[in-house]
């Protein structure tokens, strides 16, 4: 569902609104609630697809040789191209941040899997 900006005249707020498609009947104003909104420009963003996001880590040599060599730098700059800069978990951040000092972060034994 699309998020639309609008200006309100009334209480002079910035706000979005989720609506299924742009009507040509303003909502009112979620904030004040009267019908005094002007539509705003705004903004929009295209996300990657995953075969775009594939070539670009396939055509980085570098990259790759990193991978190849199990290199943690390598496998942390994989994974932040692969995450498209979205945020991650604080504990998961904190493997990150290991892996691009160049520590390989430790896994814990899988389930039902005994450590030597």
């Amino acid at each position: 569902m699309p998020v639309y900006e609008y200006w309100c005249h009334n209480c002079k707020a910035r706000v979005e609104v989720y609506l299924p498609r742009f009507e040509s009947a303003l909502p009112p104003c979620p904030q004040c609630k009267e019908n005094s909104l002007q539509r705003l420009f705004s903004t929009f963003m295209m996300q990657k697809s995953y075969k775009d996001v594939y070539d670009n880590i396939l055509s980085d040599a570098q990259l790759m040789r990193g991978m190849m060599n199990n290199d943690p730098k390598a496998l942390a700059a994989w994974n932040k191209k692969m995450s498209g800069g979205e945020p991650v978990a604080p504990e998961y951040q904190e493997s990150l941040e290991r892996m691009e000092h160049g520590e390989m972060p430790s896994m814990p034994p899988a389930p039902g899997i005994q450590s030597e």
